[in-house]
């Protein structure tokens, strides 16, 4: 957003910054105009706007990620269920198979 108000800034005040601060005011013939003077302060606020961001970047970074490891602590089990064998009144005597086995065809 500050390009634009630097290329306003230029628009209104050309013929000053090009009197006093214009790099090639001895050498008319390239018709700068003080656009070399534009071009130089476009680029430091774009080298700003750069570092801003990356500083942003970086708290958000910070912020994101705790100073402190985090650590997990696992409490043990404190009960275990223990099961009897379960008690079989009437247990089957008889061994039959429900399976059988496909007879050949010859």
């Amino acid at each position: 957003m500050s390009a634009y108000f630097i290329y306003a800034g230029f628009e209104v005040n050309q013929k000053q910054l090009a009197e006093k601060f214009c790099v090639n005011k001895n050498r008319p013939w390239m018709h700068c105009n003080g656009k070399c003077y534009l071009m130089k302060k476009l680029k430091q606020a774009e080298e700003k706007e750069k570092k801003q961001e990356r500083e942003s970047q970086r708290a958000a970074f910070q912020l994101a990620m705790p100073n402190s490891p985090i650590s997990f602590h696992f409490t043990p089990v404190l009960f275990k269920r223990h099961y009897s064998p379960a008690k079989v009144e009437n247990p089957i005597s008889c061994h039959f198979s429900i399976f059988q086995p496909p007879k050949p065809t010859c």
